[in-house]
């Protein structure tokens, strides 16, 4: 059952992916702000997780779904979908090849903390690129097996990171990575959660952080960095969630997280 979940979630990302794609060409406007006057969302975004929904609904009509814009619908079957249709609108927006269709499916509601992630699905349909992860089973790069890198000295780590959209938080978020990048090889903001995550799993990233996110940015790349051997946590016991996650390899995420702690992340 759970290759048929991960093969719907393929499938459907396939499809999303290439409206997005398609709307992409034709020019995108913003539509709306959410949070803040930065926080965006394109007609794009509302129409690209439309069809998401309705070919999920399609297939599996008792399962739960929680999506970046239309909300939350509980199921009868134990699974929950979790969708952002383009993870990095303001990539997309600005026509930055960078931005991704984000499926995952969870056992139980769509809580962080309480969840457990069966399948995920990160596609960019710039570069072509598909990301996948099964629990228990493995992650890939299309057909190639994913292996997250070797640990290595923090000195010599390159960490992703992100900013949220409030003013006052981003202002601190900025003084934690002024003083992070010293002590490190560099830092890259790429500006789409899901593909970071896959970054650590694909070996291009040695560890990510990143506070505020919201369960759809991460769901599907945290499975994906999982299965590819990364650690991804909350601080201390805690599971990711939107006030903090961290992914790397264990090793290095044990160095990392008390020193961003002490950095006052």
């Amino acid at each position: 059952m759970a290759h048929d979940l991960l093969d719907l979630a393929r499938t459907v990302a396939l499809e999303a992916g290439a409206l997005a794609a398609r709307r992409r060409s034709e020019g995108v406007e913003v539509a709306a702000s959410k949070s803040t006057a930065v926080d965006i969302v394109t007609e794009a975004d509302r129409e690209t997780e439309a069809l998401i929904r309705g070919m999920l609904a399609d297939a599996r009509p008792d399962d739960g779904f929680y999506g970046e814009e239309s909300g939350a619908d509980k199921g009868s079957s134990g699974l929950t979908w979790l969708v952002d249709p383009i993870d990095g609108t303001v990539n997309f927006l600005y026509g930055l090849p960078h931005y991704a269709v984000s499926i995952a499916v969870v056992e139980g509601d769509p809580d962080p903390l309480t969840w457990r992630g069966v399948a995920g699905c990160v596609y960019n349909p710039a570069s072509g690129e598909l990301f996948t992860g099964l629990a228990g089973q493995g992650a890939w790069l299309g057909s190639e097996r994913l292996q997250v890198a070797p640990p290595v000295e923090l000195a010599q780590s390159l960490v992703y990171t992100g900013f949220a959209y409030a003013a006052e938080t981003r202002a601190h978020q900025g003084e934690v990575v002024a003083r992070l990048l010293p002590l490190v090889r560099d830092i890259r903001r790429l500006g789409t959660a899901s593909l970071d995550l896959c970054f650590v799993a694909a070996g291009r990233a040695n560890a990510y952080f990143e506070r505020t996110l919201s369960p759809w940015d991460h769901a599907a790349g945290a499975i994906v960095a999982r299965e590819a051997g990364a650690v991804v946590k909350g601080l201390g016991d805690a599971a990711p969630s939107r006030d903090f996650i961290l992914a790397a390899h264990p090793a290095l995420a044990a160095e990392l997280e008390p020193l961003l702690v002490r950095l006052g992340v």
